[in-house]
């Protein structure tokens, strides 16, 4: 035996029909109201977002100053992983530089990561907090665009599938008051017809 095809009608809970229940336009007005409300919300969320990471990243890039330091030594098996044995392209070393950040020179030493080819004596770039505590490189600009996208991106994500999730929640709200009502209707005719199912 055949399975019956039926298309699907788009928009049908719009069209006036003799079988449409009111339920069904309410139903049509939240999935509307949801997906429209979860754009908007998304759009204003992630320009948000983005903005605070935009300025999380400024300033994160701002408190950061370059020093030139002159490296002391490097540290044994520092360029190894113990475990595996595979080998690292940076290793650690102990640098010392001066530090004008509270307006006298001050000789300050700490450790960073180096190329392993670096000779002590050499000078090698540093960064400091401004404070005379030494700091990782700020981000490229490449990497902050990719961290301002992927929040934006995030916080976005988020909002819409909030505000849609809210919407589902209602929407499966009003099906079920309908489903009930129905049955309630239906045992009210079904006691006319003299019998009922099941």
């Amino acid at each position: 035996m055949r399975k019956a095809r039926h298309a699907k009608v788009l928009g049908w809970r719009w069209r006036s029909n003799p079988l449409r229940r009111h339920s069904d336009v309410v139903e049509a007005w939240i999935v509307l109201l949801a997906w429209t409300a979860a754009t908007v919300l998304a759009v204003l969320a992630g320009v948000v977002g983005a903005q605070g990471a935009q300025r999380a990243v400024e300033h994160d890039r701002t408190g950061r100053h370059p020093v030139s330091a002159v490296l002391v030594k490097t540290v044994p098996g520092s360029g190894r992983d113990v475990v595996t044995g595979i080998r690292y392209d940076r290793v650690l070393a102990t640098v010392r530089w001066t530090d004008r950040s509270d307006g006298k020179a001050t000789v300050r030493t700490g450790t960073i990561d180096v190329r392993p080819t670096a000779k002590p004596g050499s000078t090698v770039p540093a960064w400091t907090d401004g404070h005379g505590r030494l700091v990782s490189a700020p981000v490229s600009s490449a990497e902050a665009m990719t961290r301002v996208v992927l929040a934006g991106s995030g916080v976005a994500l988020v909002a819409g599938l909030t505000v849609l999730g809210v919407g589902q929640m209602v929407r499966l709200r009003v099906q079920r008051r309908a489903t009930e009502l129905w049955g309630v209707e239906w045992e009210r005719v079904g006691r006319q017809w003299g019998h009922t199912t099941g």
